[in-house]
């Protein structure tokens, strides 16, 4: 049996599309659910689309969400290059081979004649499909045009007559007529080959068993396959997926600025939980499980399972998804991925205690800043806030409650969470009070916000003593102020 191999083909033109590694995703899951190998090919025969780094983003990237490849540039096998633009002798010989084979032809048609018959098509009403005079040329007419210098490129040469069909994992038995199909340019003018022609090449040398990419390539698919056909090589296993979309009209793009997997990472996203996410855009697992490992995804994965609608990325499910594994994770590694966002923090605070009242409550972590900035300075907050029905507290209780506090507060001399706690509960008990009649004034008072991390107690611990009596006072001095008598 033919041991599979699958190929993560990208284009080094900036940060990776969302899309993109899914099909890294997918190729990876292929392969390994069968313990085969997952090759990484860099395509940049587009030089003028090739951004400098990107090569690097793509390592990163891989690297990041553990899809690690078994060849590539860095990691050579027996079929390298692995790098298009290192290969261009390659494809070369391969195109001249199928001049022979009459798979292809020498075209000499300069710019002129393609506009001459894209307008001529326009002002007729038909679809462009350029038709090639070279493809008549003799070979002796060919030679000599050749040995005059004259630029060229090599097209395909596809037979009008008859149809091509082939099967899909997903989308089943496809069939064209073959007159539909245009010739297009397998090597430019410049000696790089096309994508068309460099993947069917490279795809055969190296070995590729199943071919995962967005559907966008169906209709192309035609054209390879009367390649591997005039080759004599063997086709491989076609998987295309639907395309990601940012919603019911508009396809997730780089171009339109849509969120990179970079991008997101830069916002608090896990890696971990972004390859999660995107693996089930696109794929139904049979359970109703939703959170995977890589392992997991590995063993549970299935070709046929793939949907043919197109995935509308949600967000909001990310960001859920994203707070399932940061509250999974133990929270000495939590305060490790908080740290950078503790930045500028008062180092007066403990950041462990901090991250313990965070970690429950965090989705994404950009959102840490703004979640702790009341520590280092009590931002300014309006006295309505102490009125909460759902508390049920009013100014004049706010006030009966922080005067009570403060009393409570300053005589205590064991600090510890524990302390606090139990003095606070026996204190509302005491005075007949439900918790949070006691608890929410103090909470606005020690935060100046309506909604925090974490609660009073825990708050007033990490606050410490001296700072939590200060912020009360001025909390009972705002509402003295307005006039506010306590019940």
């Amino acid at each position: 049996m033919t041991k599979t191999r699958t190929r993560f083909a990208p284009s080094p033109t900036g940060y990776m599309h969302i899309g993109n590694l899914r099909t890294a995703l997918y190729e990876y899951l292929v392969a390994k659910k069968d313990g085969g190998d997952f090759i990484l090919r860099i395509e940049d025969t587009d030089q003028q689309r090739y951004v400098d780094g990107a090569v690097d983003i793509i390592y990163d990237t891989l690297k990041m969400v553990g899809l690690n490849h078994d060849e590539g540039p860095d990691k050579p096998g027996d079929c390298g290059p692995y790098v298009q633009s290192e290969r261009l002798p390659i494809y070369m010989e391969y195109a001249k081979k199928l001049v022979e084979l009459g798979g292809a032809h020498y075209c000499f048609c300069d710019t002129d004649e393609i506009e001459r018959q894209k307008e001529e098509a326009n002002q007729e009403g038909k679809s462009y499909k350029f038709s090639d005079p070279c493809r008549f040329l003799t070979k002796q007419e060919v030679e000599e045009k050749l040995a005059s210098g004259a630029p060229f490129t090599i097209r395909q040469t596809i037979n009008p007559i008859g149809k091509t069909s082939f099967h899909d994992e997903v989308y089943g038995d496809i069939e064209v007529d073959n007159d539909t199909l245009d010739e297009s340019v397998l090597i430019k003018s410049d000696g790089y080959p096309t994508y068309n022609f460099a993947n069917v090449v490279d795809d055969h040398l190296m070995g590729i068993t199943h071919v995962v990419r967005g559907n966008e390539y169906l209709s192309s698919t035609p054209k390879y396959n009367l390649i591997y056909q005039a080759y004599g090589w063997q086709i491989p296993t076609y998987i295309h997926c639907a395309p990601v979309m940012k919603d019911e009209q508009h396809k997730l793009s780089k171009r339109n600025g849509d969120a990179s997997f970079q991008d997101l990472v830069k916002k608090g996203y896990l890696p971990e939980a972004i390859l999660n996410y995107i693996a089930l855009l696109g794929w139904s697992p049979e359970t109703d499980q939703e959170i995977y490992t890589l392992e997991e995804l590995t063993h549970a994965f299935s070709v046929e399972r793939i949907n043919r609608a197109p995935a509308i990325f949600d967000i909001e499910k990310l960001t859920w998804m994203n707070g399932m594994y940061l509250r999974e994770m133990s929270v000495e590694a939590f305060n490790e991925l908080a740290k950078p966002y503790y930045e500028g923090l008062n180092p007066e605070f403990d950041q462990m205690e901090i991250s313990k009242i965070l970690q429950p409550r965090v989705s994404i972590l950009s959102e840490i800043p703004e979640m702790i900035d009341f520590f280092n300075a009590m931002p300014d907050y309006d006295i309505d806030l102490y009125v909460n029905k759902k508390m049920k507290t009013t100014l004049e209780i706010a006030l009966k409650s922080l005067n009570l506090s403060k009393a409570l507060i300053s005589e205590l001399n064991d600090w510890s969470q524990e302390c606090i706690h139990d003095a606070l509960m026996n204190l509302a008990k005491e005075q007949g009070m439900k918790n949070g009649q006691l608890l929410f004034p103090l909470r606005l008072a020690l935060t100046g916000k309506k909604f925090t991390p974490g609660g009073a107690i825990e708050i007033a611990h990490i606050l410490g003593k001296e700072k939590s009596i200060e912020r009360i006072n001025t909390g009972i001095e705002k509402l003295i102020a307005a006039g506010i008598q306590s019940a």
